[in-house]
């Protein structure tokens, strides 16, 4: 019972993103001309615009609720992808001037790179949410282990490292943003051409920020699994996957 009750309160890092940011800003670049809701959106007497908005912010609005329900803490995620929902919809309906969608769109990351690094005054530095948890890696058992070595604050101190590498790559993130918003989005904001412009430079952004992002992260996971091999004497194999995933292998 204890241990389904702690597998509830686990969080899915690419879960909360992709359904508080992935899912969301598709559904605001493809959905005004998506047919299914162009239907939609005339049975219920609203324009596209708005139709993709309000189905936009239902994931983050729903996710925040299910994830305050299960884990009893507000999910910053979140918070912050119903806001970046709600910001393009409605600079798309109140169509206004183009210039500010690429101070949106480096908005958002930057955020989250400040949030990473204020987190570095918690206790839990956001580190923890993306690589450092227990769908990642073993963290109780190397938590055990780094305390028996009497290695905890030369860990705290590679995490709050780690964090900072991180907050970096949303860094990236923001100037990578407003530079594809700057090449894109030609256009004014409410025309069709708008909406096309905005779809292109969606799928572009997944490319061109995903590539440097991924590699900052590969560099963070390096340094991560390093300092654990060093302060804990574990393998990768002893501390690296969900460890009930692993029991479970081992069982069948």
């Amino acid at each position: 019972m204890e241990t389904s009750k702690k597998r509830s309160q686990q969080e899915n890092a690419l879960l909360n993103i992709g359904l508080n940011f992935a899912l969301p800003v598709f559904i605001m670049s493809k959905g005004p001309k998506a047919e299914w809701l162009l239907a939609i959106a005339d049975k219920l007497d609203l324009k596209p615009g708005i139709a993709a908005m309000i189905l936009a912010l239902a994931f983050p609005i729903s996710y925040g609720i299910y994830d305050f329900v299960n884990r009893r803490k507000y999910n910053f995620f979140s918070i912050l992808g119903f806001v970046s929902v709600l910001m393009t919809g409605l600079m798309t309906i109140f169509e206004v001037p183009k210039e500010w969608i690429a101070w949106k769109e480096a908005a958002i990351p930057t955020l989250l790179g400040l949030a990473v690094l204020a987190s570095l005054k918690t206790k839990n530095p956001l580190v923890r949410l993306f690589i450092y948890n227990d769908q990642v890696m073993q963290v109780e058992k190397v938590n055990e282990r780094l305390q028996a070595n009497n290695n905890e604050e030369g860990f705290e101190k590679l995490l709050r490292n780690c964090t900072l590498w991180l907050s970096l790559s949303f860094l990236i993130s923001a100037i990578l943003n407003f530079i594809l918003a700057k090449v894109f989005i030609q256009s004014e904001t409410g025309t069709e051409m708008f909406t096309q412009e905005m779809g292109k430079m969606t799928f572009w952004s997944y490319i061109i920020i995903m590539v440097p992002s991924m590699a900052i992260m590969a560099f963070i996971l390096y340094r991560l699994i390093r300092g654990i091999r060093q302060m804990t004497g574990l393998t990768m194999e002893e501390f690296l996957g969900n460890e009930a995933n692993i029991e479970a292998s081992k069982s069948e």
